[in-house]
């Protein structure tokens, strides 16, 4: 194998590579629906969320060593570290980005009064939208980058002026009332009252109503492209890589199901994990604005995104201590 474009726009995806990991993915995703309880409602305990997240951190690491292992042998092993690097940097992003979705995600549960046995069932398929929403904005991304490079400036600049209004609104809640989906959506579509459990479509003489829970859905749909507009510019300034950054996102967005049900009842504790975040969001936006005079090395950048994620972890549990 070898790989194509400048050193900095490598891309070390086979044919064969891609092919591989979509199927994992789809076999993962049909063991959820159809073998491990994703089709019978019950709510999902601390128990079950831990494992299920350590299984994906698990998965993500062992995905990365074997990367590693095969490039070694196929490219040498600096440029298989390189990418190794690559991966666990951007899989930490999106992995710390996404727990400001568990925030938001709490808000809609919440607001809609959603019962816990009801949520996993919407986020099995606010999942599977969320892939299909990264796979097209990830490789246009890729494409937008190949050819316009400078578009990674345009970036950067939205990341620090994302990253600032986060440190600014991080203690302010959005009116879910006001937001123009779903006021289109209520205009526009029959909605039931009440819950008809997990289904998001009824009969009602013989008119179909949609469920409040299908209300539910897109909110939870629509917040993901929100969040997906801030989590791919971030981690193209790592790599530029469509394999690493479509690998590393998928891999931190089928965790992030059981990463919710984990945090969802603690969530409180992490209040000042946005700062962490938005600084993080900040920086990587500010790297991207450098790069023509300063080079910052993928390692500094994890170690940085690291202690920004860890301090403002152990900030919050400290201020929450007593609570």
């Amino acid at each position: 194998m070898q790989p194509t474009g400048t050193p900095d726009a490598l891309s070390i995806g086979e044919p064969w590579m891609w092919g591989a990991f979509i199927a994992f993915v789809l076999g993962m995703l049909a063991l959820d629906l159809f073998v491990f309880g994703g089709r019978k409602a019950h709510k999902v305990g601390v128990r079950e969320a831990a494992a299920w997240s350590a299984v994906w951190v698990s998965l993500a690491l062992l995905f990365n060593a074997g990367l590693w292992w095969y490039l070694k042998g196929t490219v040498g092993p600096d440029l298989a570290g390189q990418k190794a690097l690559e991966f666990l940097t951007g899989y930490l992003i999106e992995k710390s980005l996404s727990v400001d979705n568990i925030f938001v995600f709490l808000l809609i549960f919440t607001s809609f009064h959603v019962a816990p046995e009801y949520q996993r069932r919407v986020l099995i398929y606010g999942v599977l939208g969320a892939i299909v929403l990264r796979a097209v904005m990830i490789l246009a991304g890729a494409w937008v980058v190949r050819e316009f490079s400078w578009v990674l400036y345009i970036f950067g600049v939205f990341l620090v002026v994302t990253g600032m209004r986060m440190l600014v609104m991080a203690e302010k809640e959005p009116d879910l009332e006001k937001n123009p989906v779903l006021r289109l959506a209520r205009r526009h579509l029959r909605i039931s009252e009440g819950y008809h459990g997990e289904k998001f479509t009824v009969m009602k003489d013989g008119v179909r109503y949609f469920t409040p829970l299908f209300l539910v859905l897109i909110l939870i749909e629509v917040s993901d492209v929100v969040f997906a507009v801030d989590s791919i510019p971030a981690i193209f300034a790592i790599t530029t890589d469509p394999f690493i950054v479509f690998t590393s996102n998928i891999f931190a967005i089928l965790g992030l199901r059981a990463l919710y049900f984990l945090l969802a009842d603690v969530a409180d504790r992490f209040h000042l994990l946005k700062y962490g975040l938005a600084m993080v969001l900040t920086f990587i936006g500010a790297k991207m604005l450098i790069a023509p005079w300063a080079h910052v090395p993928v390692v500094a950048s994890l170690v940085v995104i690291a202690v920004l994620i860890g301090g403002s972890v152990v900030a919050s549990l400290i201020a929450t201590r007593k609570s």
